[in-house]
C-alpha cells in the first residue's frame, strides 16, 4: 500500500514496536508485524493483529501489571 503519511513509497513487510500506556501503566510489544514505509518509517498494523495486542494489554492490566516488556507471539 501507498503510505499515507509521505504519500512517497509503497510499504514493505517488517516489524515495529508497539507502545500502550494507559492509566499509569505501560505495555510495550517488540517485532510486531507491519507494513513500514521505508521512505519515513511509518508503520501501519493489521487490525487482527491490533486487536490481539488490545485483549493482551488489557488482561495485564487487569492482573494488576504497570510495567510489560514482551515479543510479540502469535495466539496459538
Amino acid at each position: 500500500m501507498k503510505c499515507v503519511v509521505c504519500k512517497q513509497a509503497e510499504t514493505r513487510p517488517g516489524v515495529t514496536t508497539v507502545t500502550f500506556e494507559r492509566g499509569g501503566s505501560t505495555f510495550v510489544v517488540r517485532e510486531v508485524p507491519a507494513q513500514v514505509c521505508p521512505n519515513c518509517g511509518e508503520d501501519y498494523v493489521e487490525a487482527t493483529v491490533t486487536a490481539e495486542l488490545l485483549r493482551s494489554t488489557e488482561e495485564l492490566s487487569r492482573n494488576g501489571a504497570q510495567v510489560d516488556i514482551r515479543r510479540y507471539a502469535t495466539a496459538a
